[in-house]
């Protein structure tokens, strides 16, 4: 009998993270020097332990669910490897979250429909692009680290920025792929060129306007806020 329940504990399955998901926060975080954190998550359903699309924190109107920190809090984004595996083992299905700003990239993000329009702008004027992170609802531009005293002093010289457009800079995050959030799946629409140890990324500068005059002319008129 005791060989018998030695041998079923040889053979009870280990809890494993998703290779995928592993792999890809690995080569942030190792490969890329980002730091990262697992995001809320989505709620688990109660009967069949289907995920459901609310998220897993304690908020039941939350209004990005599983897209944020929770717990961990965002000051432990790490690019320690070991961190990483234990995260990622435990919560094999956590969003891959990044925290932006200062050594690490930044984000500008916008309406998908306007995102779109502003990638066909700035192929047309032959700008280089760095990564594109794309959800259902929202892409998001990567770009160098800015700061925020830079930032204000880009968007003080617009006459207006639409409200639409949000910022990923220092205190702030990004959902990478392959996350999947309460509005869907994330993936890249510009993934990181291949062969280069960290992805390049464009100036804030260089994409501002081209994604300001995108958002002001989206179909629905834009939002607008003041500056």
């Amino acid at each position: 009998m005791r060989e018998i329940l030695g041998r079923r504990r040889r053979h009870r399955p280990r809890r494993k993270g998703s290779s995928a998901q592993l792999d890809a926060v690995l080569t942030c975080a190792t490969a890329w020097k980002w730091p990262v954190l697992p995001g809320a998550g989505l709620a688990t359903g109660a009967v069949r332990g289907e995920r459901g699309r609310g998220c897993a924190c304690p908020d039941p109107e939350c209004a990005v669910p599983g897209a944020h920190p929770f717990d961990p809090g965002l000051l432990a984004a790490t690019t320690d490897a070991r961190m990483v595996r234990w995260w990622w083992t435990n919560r094999p299905t956590a969003p891959v979250l990044l925290a932006t700003g200062g050594p690490a990239p930044c984000a500008l993000s916008l309406p998908a429909v306007a995102g779109a329009r502003a990638l066909t702008a700035l192929d047309a004027m032959g700008l280089r692009l760095g990564p594109v992170v794309a959800t259902p609802t929202r892409w998001s531009l990567m770009v160098a680290p800015y700061t925020l005293e830079r930032l204000g002093e880009l968007l003080h010289a617009k006459d207006w920025v639409p409200s639409s457009l949000r910022f990923h800079g220092e205190g702030g995050y990004l959902v990478l792929p392959p996350s999947e959030v309460g509005t869907g799946q994330v993936r890249w629409e510009r993934a990181p060129e291949a062969g280069n140890a960290v992805p390049w990324l464009p100036d804030v500068e260089s994409v501002l306007d081209a994604l300001v005059e995108a958002s002001n002319g989206a179909p629905d008129g834009g939002s607008r806020l003041a500056y």
